[in-house]
């Protein structure tokens, strides 16, 4: 069916680079979420209406807020969509962080408006009508929330939309939530005897899962919008790309800056060597920018990094420094590796990648480095600087 609404809805549908495509994308899902949720709403909230059931129409009253939603959703994939300006040199990609905040506060809101009316129901219990129309609703809205959710999956993932992939984690919610109250329908009219009130009880079911699903969109927003490291998808891509090239000999200070779906920009440094002619060596800069731009939609700037790759005493000497910093953490490594020899003792000059993780603050690592270098020779003297990563 996925495949089937985006052939017959949109235009070049494979082509998901391209910012018209992906945002008809967000139409066509936008606009059959509006559609489904306003007909389950609508069906819901007239059957809780008519056998009282607080629980059926809590849960048609969450069917009109993800109706609400999608129609934010709508409007960020035409925002998203415009072209960069003076004011958001970017582009606007982000601006689906902040719909997915939004629809994350909507979800929470809904979540507590439910439990407050369900605590109420069990304190001043009325129970409600026991009917199979009610039963026969509940499921059919299940089956539609699962496929809804398999759309939004599908398309978010075609398409890398943390709006969609929003939506689909709320639509599974929002099955769970209906399956908890078609239970607690079907225990009502298979043993009538029952005279516990399920339905309110079965609402405060519905209103934590509601409350789940909202907090954990919001946390996966909150770093989006704060800023978290590369995926290993794309720390992958450039390694590849970095690896591939010949006369690249190392890659180190990584940094991507995602501006949302398909505008990811990216720094970084490249060994190369110091002997080799200048221009050679920015041309193969060059061509690994292109490359990153082309072939993953990348915008990346490369530093060069000149080393000594034919010095002997360096060769010798690299390797005991790395295993020195080893063994203060495993996980850090060095990169611009280099000494200034002098009369009465020689300047070892290099930068050391340190592990978030490590409780030691800088200047203690820096100390803790120079000690073990003073092991190898007591006229070592290190001017190290230390990154974080």
């Amino acid at each position: 069916m996925t495949e089937l609404l985006s052939r017959i809805f949109i235009k070049n549908h494979r082509n998901t680079s391209d910012v018209r495509v992906r945002s008809a994308y967000g139409t066509l899902v936008s606009v059959v979420g509006i559609l489904l949720n306003v007909l389950l709403f609508a069906a819901k909230f007239t059957v809780g209406t008519l056998f009282g059931s607080v629980s059926i129409t809590a849960d048609a009253v969450n069917n009109l807020s993800d109706a609400g939603s999608q129609i934010i959703s709508l409007v960020s994939f035409r925002i998203s969509a415009k072209p960069a300006d003076r004011e958001h040199p970017f582009g606007h990609a982000r601006i689906e962080y902040v719909t997915s905040m939004i629809v994350s506060f909507l979800i929470l809101l809904i979540g507590i408006e439910l439990l407050k009316e369900s605590v109420a129901k069990i304190l001043s219990p009325a129970p409600p009508d026991r009917s199979w129309i009610a039963v026969a609703v509940l499921g059919g809205s299940i089956l539609v929330k699962l496929w809804l959710g398999l759309f939004n999956k599908q398309i978010g993932k075609r398409i890398d939309s943390s709006v969609m992939r929003a939506t689909a984690t709320d639509c599974l919610s929002d099955a769970l939530s209906t399956t908890a109250v078609l239970i607690s329908s079907l225990i009502l009219l298979l043993f009538p005897t029952v005279t516990l009130n399920l339905d309110a009880y079965m609402g405060v079911i519905v209103a934590v899962l509601i409350l789940v699903a909202g907090g954990k969109i919001l946390l996966e927003t909150k770093n989006s919008i704060l800023g978290e490291a590369p995926s290993d998808e794309i720390v992958k891509q450039i390694s590849d790309i970095v690896e591939a090239t010949p006369d690249a000999l190392g890659l180190h200070d990584l940094t991507v800056h995602n501006y949302g779906p398909g505008h990811i920009i990216a720094a970084l440094h490249v060994e190369v060597d110091g002997k080799k002619d200048i221009f050679s060596t920015h041309d193969m800069i060059d061509n690994m920018e292109r490359k990153l731009r082309e072939e993953h939609g990348i915008e990346a700037t490369i530093h060069m990094d000149p080393i000594v790759t034919d010095d002997e005493r360096i060769t010798a000497l690299r390797p005991l420094v790395e295993a020195a910093v080893g063994e203060i953490d495993p996980a850090m490594r060095i990169h611009d590796f280099r000494f200034v020899e002098g009369e009465t003792h020689t300047n070892l000059i290099f930068d050391v990648v340190a592990p978030f993780e490590n409780p030691s603050s800088d200047t203690e690592l820096q100390q803790k480095i120079d000690e073990k270098i003073k092991q190898i020779n007591p006229s070592y003297f290190t001017v190290v600087t230390v990154d974080r990563g």
